[in-house]
C-alpha cells in the first residue's frame, strides 16, 4: 500500500493524463459531499441535482440532458464506489501508458463512458426485464470508462503478466475475461445497469484493440474534436508584417550590381578551374546564390 500511495504522489508531482482523470473524479466527489452537507446544516430539501449529473435511462429525458452522457463517468456518491473504481484505473492505466499516449488514455476513458451509457440506455428500453424501471433508472460511476482502458490492453497485449495476492502471475486476459463473466451473471441483479455499462466499456475496449492492431486509432477523432474545442475560443496571433528600406534606389541597385560581378567572377573561376579551386568564402557565396 506503501509503494501505491509514493507511485500517485509521483505521477501528481509529474502531472499527466492519469492523475489528470483521478483529481476531476476525486474533485467531483468532495464537491458533491460538501454540497449535501450544506444542505443538510441549512435543512434545505434535497431537490434531487445530482440528477442532472447521472445518465437517465429514459431516451426522451436523455434528449434533454445530453451532458450526462460526460458527466456521469465522473460522478460518485460512494466512498467504496469512488476508491474501487480509482484503484482499478490508477493500476491499468499505468499499464496502458507503457503502450499508449496520454491522449489515448484520455480518449478512450470518454469513449468507454459513453459507450457504457449507450448500451445501458438501450438495454433497459429494449428487454422487457426492465420495463417497470425503465423511466426511472440512473447511471453513474466510471466503472465502463476503467473497464474499457482494461480490456483493451489486456486484447492489445494477451500476454501480459500481473502479479495478484495469493495467486501469483496471471495473464491480464484471464482477469479481464473473469470479470466479463461477472458482469454478464449479474445483468439482472440489483445494480444491472452498472454491469451492463462495464459490457458496454468492455467492449468498446476490446475494438480499440483490434483497430490498434491494424494501425487505426480509435480515440483520434475524438481527441481532435476536443482540440478544436479547446482551441475554438483562442484568438491566432495576428501577424503584422513591416519594411523598410536602409538604402536607397541608387545604393540598391550598385550593390546588386557588384553582387553579380562577384557572383560571375566565381563562376568563371569555376569553369577554368574546377570546385576545389575555389575559397571557402565563394563557395559560400555560390550556395547562397543557389538558394536565391
Amino acid at each position: 500500500m506503501e509503494t501505491i500511495f509514493t507511485d500517485l504522489k509521483r505521477i501528481f508531482r509529474r502531472g499527466n493524463m492519469l492523475a489528470d482523470i483521478i483529481c476531476v473524479n476525486i474533485g467531483v466527489f468532495i464537491l458533491l459531499k460538501l454540497t449535501g452537507v450544506f444542505l443538510m446544516l441549512f435543512d434545505v430539501p434535497d431537490t434531487g441535482f445530482q440528477r442532472y449529473l447521472e445518465v437517465p435511462s429514459s431516451p426522451s429525458l436523455l434528449l434533454y440532458r445530453p451532458w450526462t452522457a460526460i458527466t456521469y463517468m465522473f460522478t460518485h456518491y460512494d466512498i467504496w464506489h469512488i476508491l474501487f473504481n480509482m484503484l482499478w484505473l490508477y493500476w491499468f492505466g499505468r499499464i496502458f501508458l507503457q503502450f499508449f499516449n496520454p491522449r489515448r488514455l484520455a480518449g478512450l476513458y470518454l469513449l468507454g463512458g459513453i459507450a457504457g451509457a449507450c448500451l445501458f440506455v438501450l438495454a433497459y428500453n429494449v428487454f422487457p426485464y426492465f420495463r417497470t424501471v425503465a423511466d426511472t433508472s440512473y447511471l453513474l460511476g466510471a466503472s465502463a470508462s476503467v473497464m474499457a482502458i482494461v480490456f483493451a490492453i489486456s486484447f492489445y497485449r494477451k500476454d501480459y503478466e500481473i502479479g495478484l495476492l495469493f495467486i501469483g502471475r496471471v495473464k491480464l486476459i484471464y482477469l479481464a475475461l473473469f470479470t466479463l463473466a461477472i458482469d454478464l451473471m449479474a445483468i439482472t441483479s440489483t445494480n444491472a445497469g452498472g454491469h451492463i455499462a462495464h459490457l458496454g466499456g468492455a467492449f468498446l475496449g476490446i475494438w480499440f484493440a483490434s483497430r490498434m492492431k491494424a494501425g487505426r486509432d480509435l480515440t483520434a477523432p475524438l481527441n481532435r474534436l476536443i482540440d478544436r474545442i479547446v482551441n475554438l475560443g483562442k484568438r491566432k496571433p495576428k501577424m503584422h508584417v513591416s519594411y523598410r528600406r536602409t538604402e536607397s534606389d541608387q545604393e540598391y541597385n550598385a550593390r546588386k550590381h557588384q553582387e553579380s560581378a562577384e557572383l560571375d567572377a566565381i563562376l568563371d573561376k569555376l569553369k577554368r578551374s574546377g570546385y576545389g579551386s575555389l575559397s571557402a568564402e565563394e563557395k559560400r557565396r555560390l550556395f547562397n546564390a543557389g538558394k536565391n
